[in-house]
């Protein structure tokens, strides 16, 4: 027996969370309510009420953080009232409206101007000076249907040295109008970024400058330019926050000619993409979850199935392990909403069912342990890439805006998605990064929906072709937006389109299109398709998998195709099973014995069958061999681990249980501190104990004794 307890103190499972691993951002106040232990508070907006809110914050152990709109925000000292409103510097569409924030009526999306910059430096200073240890400026948005207002119009003069012109008068007219979109926020933040760095270091001080953006994938869908992977063109950024969740996920997409919400595959892709704008470029990424969403009008019913989506979704992704675990925690544990769908229309309320909440918490305590080494997949082929660019939001307003549903990209990615091929999301602007495209076999790329913003990107898929690497090329050239005013045509004077430049960089001339071309150790395919017209055919998913399995057979490998996708992240099971797969009438079963973190009430089980749609993540119970603690709806630090004791403290909000499903020998006594009643249930086969207590939103010790 002595060897044995021996054996589970050298075992004894104990983690490091970085000081910014997860984080949560929220305008209320401190409340033990809200108090879910997460590394890091980021205090939203400033005014008189900040060093206050922040001073709470960092007093109950939170590092503390600012967060705040770029586009738009409580700035009505800025924007005035009534006749002296600012509505020049709001972005403003064709008749003449204004485009506001949500509801209001004196926030607006603005033209970041020079003087707007100028107040946003001036607004942020008081929670600089207050000591925060990152600036988080979210959302640089600027509406793809505007460009008539005063301030933008002056803008195009400054930046193109040329009059207006109506953005929908032309395709060149609104790709020229995007670009300048696209450079005022990076000016924006690039301005107010190196303010930030210079005030923190006249303080002696470090202070973190980091973007909390929608996906690339969804502004295009949305038909918002931002900045995006042009944002790592500043010196003082940080990293992103990728804000992915139910409402984004849940916007609809075509395959195989149908039209529907695909939550989880939008989701995959979205995380996959913000990845991608920072895999080679050494900017950290948090993955935003949202338990909720902004629409109030669905169900807890409703919320819970889309979160479920969104997490599994950002945990095939193992190279991330910093979270946003949520934003808003008062509309999460506060909020009044439908129990189920069939209760929205009745306007009856109600607050969120004790399951889900512990499910939540238990969710949030994983994700601080997500830094694991060891990661396994069980899926198709790996090595395949969808090529992305941040020109595919140029390309969304009048007069001839890209497919609705984004189907460009969406047709070259669901098809293997769908058949369990775990694709990546490319980023076209980071190509040229040293051993940016290494790791793939193929990559697939249409410019339907997007174009080169340089030359350069050609000459790093032309080399990575010769060395190897296999390229499809997916586009039947009808494009308007061939045409703009660019580089590839020297600025409109020639009548080449992007994809001559790069086949001319490729060194293949037209018998490209008649079939596969080698280059170097590489191969061309080009396919004169549209992408997007694929989404809505029976059969063009199959035409896809079709092109990518001859590029594969070309070296001499298959592409194996799985009903779904599972990964394996240290002790961590995620898995999800897709409907409409190719491989029909399939399920997953996965077998050991696990906890199965998505059940609140943490059953121990040997096996997990998912059928089509259905998403699980686990607790490997075979992979500890010490105490530990498995599943927890609270925030769970270990404190120490010998041969005849297990401590560990637990935190979570007031108001909400704390369960733990704990792996230790079968105890001789537990020890709570302070004292409070406790329930304790022993499962001997799995060796774990089930205790369940209150959150208090305090540090409460625990003591088991073997």
């Amino acid at each position: 027996m002595k060897s044995y307890l021996l054996l589970l103190t050298a075992a004894c499972a104990t983690f490091a969370a970085g000081p910014d691993n997860t984080t949560f951002q929220s305008y209320a106040p401190y409340s033990p309510e809200l108090d879910i232990a997460s590394d890091t508070a980021i205090v939203y907006g400033v005014g008189d009420s900040f060093a206050q809110r922040a001073a709470d914050w960092r007093a109950k152990g939170y590092d503390v953080s600012l967060m705040t709109g770029i586009a738009w925000g409580e700035y009505g000292s800025y924007y005035g009232e009534g006749d002296a409103f600012k509505k020049i510097e709001v972005q403003t569409e064709r008749n003449g409206k204004l485009r506001m924030h949500g509801d209001s009526i004196n926030v607006g999306y603005n033209v970041p101007t020079p003087a707007y910059i100028e107040y946003i430096k001036r607004y942020i200073d008081p929670a600089l000076d207050a000591g925060v240890r990152a600036v988080y400026l979210e959302e640089p948005e600027y509406w793809a249907n505007t460009g008539w207002s005063e301030a933008f119009k002056q803008e195009w003069q400054r930046f193109y040295g040329e009059p207006w012109q109506a953005p929908d008068s032309s395709p060149d007219a609104q790709y020229r109008a995007s670009k300048l979109k696209y450079e005022l926020y990076f000016n924006a933040l690039r301005e107010v970024f190196a303010h930030v760095d210079a005030r923190g270091k006249a303080k002696g001080e470090s202070i973190d400058c980091i973007v909390p953006t929608h996906s690339l994938v969804n502004y295009s869908q949305w038909r918002i330019v931002s900045p995006e992977a042009h944002l790592v063109d500043i010196p003082q950024l940080d990293g992103y926050v990728a804000q992915v969740w139910t409402g984004t996920a849940r916007s609809r997409n075509s395959y195989a000619g149908v039209a529907k919400e695909r939550t989880f595959e939008t989701a995959y892709l979205e995380y996959g993409q913000m990845l991608a704008m920072t895999r080679p470029t050494g900017k950290k990424v948090w993955f935003l979850h949202d338990p909720v969403e902004d629409n109030p009008n669905r169900s807890w019913n409703d919320y819970r199935y889309n979160y479920e989506c969104t997490v599994v979704a950002s945990l095939m992704w193992p190279e991330v392990h910093r979270f946003e675990v949520m934003p808003w925690p008062d509309r999460i544990f506060r909020g009044q909403y439908a129990k189920t769908d069939m209760e929205t229309k009745s306007g009856d309320r109600a607050s969120i069912p004790e399951d889900y909440a512990t499910e939540i918490l238990t969710i949030i305590n994983a994700l601080n342990n997500m830094n694991q080494e060891a990661v396994t997949y069980e899926a198709g082929a790996q090595g395949i890439g969808v090529v992305i660019s941040d020109t595919a939001m140029f390309q969304r307003a009048e007069p001839t805006p890209s497919d609705p549903m984004l189907g460009s990209f969406y047709g070259l990615a669901l098809p293997l998605l769908k058949a369990g091929v775990p694709i990546e999301v490319v980023q076209l602007e980071n190509v040229g990064y040293p051993d940016a495209l290494s790791r793939y076999k193929v990559l697939l790329l249409t410019y339907e929906h997007q174009k080169p913003l340089k030359a350069a990107y050609h000459e790093a898929l032309a080399a990575w072709v010769r060395e190897g690497g296999c390229l499809l090329f997916v586009d039947d050239g009808k494009d308007p937006y061939q045409n703009v005013r660019e580089w590839w045509n020297e600025q409109g004077t020639t009548n080449l389109k992007a994809a001559d430049h790069l086949l001319s960089t490729l060194g293949v001339d037209k018998k490209v299109w008649d079939g596969t071309v080698a280059i170097g150790q590489g191969y061309v395919r080009c396919i004169a398709a549209s992408p997007a017209k694929l989404t809505y055919e029976k059969d063009g998913a199959d035409k896809v998998r079709e092109w990518v399995k001859e590029l594969l057979a070309l070296r001499g490998e298959s592409l194996k195709m799985t009903p779904g996708i599972c990964i394996r992240r240290g002790p961590y099971v995620i898995a999800s099973m897709f409907d409409e797969s190719p491989l029909a009438d399939s399920s997953m079963t996965i077998r050991g014995r696990f906890v199965d973190l998505f059940d609140p009430s943490f059953p121990v089980i040997t096996e997990k069958v998912l059928q089509p749609n259905q998403r699980t993540f686990l607790y490997d119970i075979e992979k500890r061999f010490g105490p530990a603690v498995l599943a927890a709806s609270t925030r769970v630090t270990v404190k120490s681990c010998s041969s005849h004791a297990f401590v560990f403290t637990t935190r979570g909000p007031l108001g909400t249980p704390a369960r733990m499903r704990v792996f230790v020998p079968e105890p001789k006594s537990i020890t709570i501190e302070p004292a409070m009643d406790y329930v304790h249930n022993r499962d001997n086969e799995s060796k774990t104990s089930l205790i369940e207590m209150p959150n208090t939103a305090g540090l409460v010790q625990v003591t088991i004794a073997y």
